[in-house]
């Protein structure tokens, strides 16, 4: 295949791809919230929780292992949905992930900048204001900012040079996880772990994070027009990330529960941490946990800054959004348009502080569904009408995982609207809800601007030109 759609660099072989995907999806959160999912569930609550979230996940993976290989281009959901749908739909796939994304994406700034903060105290310099009960000086926003600018530069500069960012950033993280585990085994206490269940509400609260902490398998869809991956191994590769993030998940939560009682992780600033300090018995021990903390944090935030870069760049490449999103970098062959508007995104956002992280994370939750939801009808509605699509990889009782990837999309769903035990707040809803208006506003003037762009050309830019 060749076209606008396929000028990007084939950087990505099997290691990259593994190491962006399962660096995107483990990121910085269990460090942050393996304590307070003990807390609200139990230890046991709190793993049953990521065992329930891990076995619907991968009906939705089987889902994109499906359809990856057998439409491998750059956008995801967005090709996905094309195909199979249309062009609002599409939009609105396209829409979602990037939301999904770039709102993950955006926490990343200040969980950095309060990551450096706990192993090297950040003076407090510039009060600029308070949110969600956090203060946000200048000097600790600074920090994150110049991270976010560093990041930014990495995806500008080529996909390559993403990939051996995420390797380094990856192997780092894991490190410091297996340290971690070793300690709790040798060093924790079996009556540390109590309680081991608390309530359904508390197992709810934590089953709703589950989206948010498992979003990142999917930038491999988004990764298809920059692979030198066999098509037939892509299905491996993504069911095999998400196993893997959900082991370390469970892992990590039954770690942090022997290493410390529960006051003392429900009582830290950071639970993991103050967990393994107190385990191997010098405050020594936290800080070297928060170096793979930050390497986690830059996995995940280099993971999808990427993705949603690419999101963009497919819809805008097909003039579904405006075309200045859709250009490709003359040197680096990256969308560079497309990156820069994430990274500023990125960028504000760590002007917020960390008081704003779960606002960030609930809201990009109910984005993730959504996509998920675009990408499970897709499967359906291309099995039923498009038999004959070459699949190089055919999911077996295709009709049952069609059904069960979109409950899933809808049980996550409830979740979080006034009727689920979660539901959004009110400055949640209106991340959502202006993201989507903002969106749609961008799509009808791209429409009307772009009215001289014919269907066979929309086509060759989504998918190349057989």
């Amino acid at each position: 295949m060749s076209g606008d759609n396929q000028t990007l660099q084939k950087a990505f072989g099997t290691k990259d791809v593994l190491a962006l995907a399962f660096g995107t999806m483990v990121g910085w959160g269990w460090i942050m919230l393996s304590g307070a999912w003990a807390a609200s569930a139990g230890m046991l609550g709190a793993i049953g929780a990521y065992v329930v979230g891990a076995i619907l996940c991968v009906f939705v993976g089987m889902v994109y292992a499906e359809l990856t290989p057998a439409i491998p281009c750059t956008g995801g959901g967005v090709v996905f949905s094309y195909k199979a749908m249309g062009y609002w739909p599409a939009v609105i796939a396209g829409l979602a992930t990037s939301f999904a994304y770039i709102g993950v994406a955006a926490w990343e700034g200040p969980a950095f900048a309060t990551a450096i903060d706990y192993v090297v105290p950040i003076p407090k310099i510039g009060f600029l204001w308070t949110i969600q009960g956090f203060d946000v000086y200048g000097s600790w926003a600074l920090i994150a900012i110049a991270a976010s600018v560093i990041i930014t530069m990495v995806n500008y500069k080529g996909a390559k040079q993403a990939a051996i960012f995420q390797s380094i950033a990856t192997i780092g993280l894991v490190t410091v996880g297996i340290i971690f585990v070793f300690g709790g085994a040798t060093r924790g206490d079996i009556s540390n772990t109590k309680p081991l269940f608390t309530d359904v509400k508390g197992f709810a609260s934590v089953l709703l994070m589950v989206p948010a902490m498992f979003v990142g398998f999917d930038v491999i869809p988004q990764s298809a027009g920059e692979m030198n991956v066999p098509l037939k191994k892509i299905p491996k590769l993504l069911i095999l990330s998400i196993c893997a993030a959900a082991a370390w998940y469970m892992i990590m939560i039954m770690t942090t529960c022997l290493s410390a009682p529960a006051a003392v992780r429900e009582a830290g600033v950071i639970p993991v941490a103050d967990s393994m300090a107190y385990a191997f018995g010098s405050p020594i021990w936290g800080k070297i946990c928060i170096v793979g903390a930050i390497c986690g944090i830059l996995t995940s935030w280099n993971g999808f800054l990427y993705g949603g870069a690419r999101v963009l760049y497919s819809l805008a490449n097909a003039k579904m959004l405006p075309a200045f999103l859709g250009e490709i970098h003359p040197k680096y062959n990256t969308p560079s348009n497309a990156v820069l508007t994430c990274g500023i995104l990125s960028t504000f956002s760590c002007l917020l502080g960390k008081g704003a992280l779960v606002w960030f994370v609930n809201a990009s939750s109910f984005g993730v569904v959504i996509m998920y939801l675009m990408v499970a009808l897709s499967f359906c509605f291309l099995r039923k009408n498009q038999p004959d699509l070459a699949r190089p990889y055919k999911v077996k009782y295709g009709k049952f995982v069609g059904a069960m990837a979109i409950f899933v999309a809808f049980f996550f769903a409830w979740l979080y609207t006034p009727l689920g035990p979660s539901p959004l707040i009110g400055i949640e809803w209106l991340l959502v809800i202006g993201w989507f208006i903002l969106g749609l506003c961008l799509a009808f003037y791209a429409k009307n601007k772009y009215r001289y762009f014919t269907e066979q050309e929309r086509l060759i830019a989504l998918f190349g030109e057989e």
